[in-house]
Order: structure tokens, then sequence, then C-alpha cells
């Protein structure tokens, strides 16, 4: 088929979901990928019914044989997979000091693993046919510091930031770009679950231009970076936060 093809890592809900739907109106066969298989399948289905060029796939993005298991599915099924976006993550609003080993572990195995092993995965693949784009999920808590959605998840998403820098270095010379997006607080339904109203309104004040993030403006980012003709830009991280990181 001549569209291009594209991964999303949890695209059941949230900012994932939205992403998936503006390649898809785009042109992009997509594949949504999550943890919840069935979510995954539903939400590919209100794209398109028959599956023709949505699909819902189930992935663990904390296991390498996941990613391969649904790469040769993709490539069976399409030939090729040409985009990858590494969303999936995962964060718990919880106190630095409160947080455990296996807390720890965990957010940073969804979230900065499941980075590097889909980058790997993917990468070779787009690499061994000349052409890909990677775009990663980062997030102005890796950025700043931040802690309220937890010091693992800033932690692991400031790895992420530099396993942009890592995989782009090593991709560039074989036609892939890896970058990164990093959002600050978004009008996300997950958002709201974690943090109490009255913690979520003080966040929002402190936003310089005074309200949260749209997740169709990350989409759009994601798709502009994912473009063909996007091949000068690799290594980057481009940031949507609402003023709160000047850099």
């Amino acid at each position: 088929m001549s569209a291009r093809a594209a991964v999303v890592t949890g695209a059941a809900r949230g900012l994932g979901r939205a992403i998936a739907g503006r390649l898809h109106e785009l042109g992009y066969l997509v594949a949504l990928t999550d943890l919840d298989a069935d979510a995954a399948v539903a939400e590919a289905a209100v794209l398109d019914a028959g599956g023709g060029t949505a699909v819902g796939l189930g992935l663990d993005v904390r296991d390498k044989a996941s990613f391969e298991n649904v790469r040769d599915e993709l490539v069976g099924r399409w030939g090729a997979v040409h985009v990858l976006v590494n969303n999936a993550g995962r964060s718990i609003a919880e106190p630095l000091l409160e947080i455990s080993q296996e807390s720890f572990s965990s957010v940073v195995s969804t979230n900065l693993d499941g980075t590097f092993l889909g980058s790997q995965v993917f990468g070779a693949h787009f690499a061994d046919n000349g052409f890909g784009r990677i775009i990663n999920m980062a997030s102005l808590a890796g950025q700043n510091g931040g802690t309220a959605t937890g010091g693992h998840y800033a932690a692991a998403k400031g790895g992420v930031a530099t396993l942009t820098k890592v995989f782009a270095r090593e991709l560039a010379a074989s036609g892939v770009t890896v970058n990164a997006v990093s959002p600050g607080p978004q009008d996300l339904p997950v958002v709201r679950e974690m943090l109490p109203a009255e913690r979520l309104e003080e966040i929002t004040k402190s936003i310089p231009v005074g309200r949260l993030g749209s997740p169709a403006f990350i989409a759009d980012m994601v798709a502009l970076l994912a473009a063909d003709h996007a091949s000068s830009v690799t290594g980057a991280c481009w940031d949507a936060n609402g003023g709160l990181y000047l850099r």
C-alpha cells in the first residue's frame, strides 16, 4: 500500500487516541496499540469499522517481544511501518519521599523502558527500509523537575529526552528522524482523574497563558514531525507548556 503506516502506543485513550485520530485523518494507516487490547480494538473501530486503515492491537511496552509481535503483524498486514509514536506512559501522584522501589521501577519501566524498546525494535526496521519517523512523548516534568505527577515520572521523562538524542544520532544516516514533543499539563480526563480539583485549579492558575493545553494541538505537532518533509528535524524536543518553561 502507498499510504504511510503509523504505530501509536497507549492509544486507547487520552493523548494517544487524539494522536492516532489525527494521523488517520491525514491518511495514515494507523495501529492503535495499548496494554488494554480490547479498548484499542474498540477505538480503532471508531476510526474504521472495517479494519482496513485502522487496527487495534495489544502491546505491553515493557516487553521487547511484544513490540516485535506488533511489528511483524503490521508488516504482514501493510508491508511496512513508517512512523512510531512512543506515547504510552504511566504516572502516579505520590510524595517524592514516599515512592517505593517497586513504584519507581514500575513507572520508569513503562515510560522509559517502553520508549527505548520501541525505538530499538522499530528503529532497526526503519533503518533497514531507509525511512522512518520516531516521535517520543517527553514532558515538562522531565525538564523542570516537577513532581505533581510523581518524581519517578519526571525522572523517566528526563530520560526520554536523552534517549531521543541518542537514537537521533544513531539513526540519522539511515533516513530515520527521532524527535520528542514535551507537553505541559493537558486538558485530558486522566489529568482530572489524577489531581484533586483544587490542585488542578492551582496548576492552571500558575500557567502563564492561563489554561491547560490542547491535545488536538499536540496531535498536530506529532503529525508535523511524522511528515515526509520533516527530514531536517532530528534530535529536537518541541515544547508546548503554556509558558511554564521557557528556553
